[in-house]
């Protein structure tokens, strides 16, 4: 099998991550890169990892000092017991060196920004309905170009729980444990074109909860083995609020692994934000089909066939002039 063959076998089984529209896939569905989650979990039984490392120059105005921050970003993610369910847990470690030029004091904090586990569960996938993935065999353009129904979007809920590990610098007082909620969706606008959007309440039981918001586009370039992404964060609390924008790319290096790398920055100067992140997903697929035997398929489970159904096509075909729109 050539090349060319190949690409077009790994675009039927869409590469990019964000563009899956059933649970499990035939390669990796990562989050990454950027914050915006996926709609959809990994898969039953499949075992994922994601990484990245990041860098980031932080400067506050109001306070005058300056901030080189090193650090690593995680989740793993696991299919439980059925295909919708999924278990995540995430998160971020950090070391900030931060030095005050007026006091001449020099300063270092370890830890995690980001600790929590939680569950996420789709609970509508419009391309559940058979009749929604059936392919336009006379019209390029029906199957290429967007449609409206293309905004009706996969839905999941999310819930879980923060953990303040130790005397976190980050967030003195704040309880050990605090809980997060929220609402994924996914919406495919074309084949080469994903929206993902995110809102979440997070830290709640604490007095310093917050609103955080994610929206992103994705886009799968001619190779699918690349995209690229443009994703936009907003953070509102009484704490920390903020606006952060991101973008970068990724690629896909074999079905089980992926790579990318993103960079992005905020609009406020206390502080301001430009970071830097390289990361990789890799999975283990434990993952196996349930076969259902035929005689315990519910009727019209793989789509009604209507009476008539050949001779009505014919006649819109011959109304239509018969030809294939290119």
């Amino acid at each position: 099998m050539d090349i060319s063959m190949i690409k077009k076998l790994l675009f039927l089984f869409v590469l990019i991550p964000t563009f899956t529209f059933a649970q499990y896939t035939d390669v990796i569905n990562s989050n990454r890169p950027g914050r915006a989650a996926s709609a959809y979990s990994v898969g039953k039984n499949v075992v994922q990892a994601e990484i990245g490392m990041l860098y980031e120059q932080q400067d506050n105005a109001d306070l005058n000092s300056d901030s080189n921050i090193f650090g690593a970003d995680y989740a793993f993610r696991y299919g439980l017991l059925f295909e919708e369910l999924e278990v995540i847990a995430e998160g971020s470690f950090i070391t900030q060196n931060i030095t005050y030029p007026d006091l001449g004091i020099d300063g270092k904090l370890t830890n995690f920004t980001r600790n929590r586990v939680g569950l996420k569960y789709l609970v509508y996938d419009p391309y559940r309905n058979p009749e929604r993935n059936k392919p336009n065999l006379y019209s390029w353009r029906a199957n290429n170009l967007f449609q409206w129904k293309n905004l009706i979007p996969a839905v999941s809920l999310y819930g879980g729980a923060n953990f303040v590990v130790g005397d976190n610098p980050f967030y003195p007082g704040e309880p050990t444990i605090s809980y997060r909620g929220g609402i994924q969706t996914q919406s495919r606008l074309s084949p080469r074109f994903v929206l993902i959007s995110n809102i979440a309440y997070d830290r709640i039981t604490t007095d310093f909860p917050e609103w955080r918001y994610a929206l992103s586009v994705t886009h799968a370039f001619r190779d699918p083995r690349w995209s690229v992404f443009f994703e936009g964060q907003g953070i509102s609390g009484d704490r920390y609020s903020d606006i952060i924008l991101r973008t970068g790319v990724a690629r896909l290096i074999n079905p089980n692994f992926q790579a990318d790398f993103h960079l992005g920055s905020n609009f406020k100067s206390d502080p301001s934000r430009i970071f830097v992140v390289l990361g990789f997903s890799y999975r283990l697929d434990f993952h196996k089909d349930e076969l259902i035997p035929i005689n315990e398929q519910q009727s019209g489970m793989n789509g009604e066939i209507k009476k008539n159904a050949n001779k009505k096509s014919k006649r819109r075909n011959k109304k239509n002039g018969g030809g294939i729109d290119f």
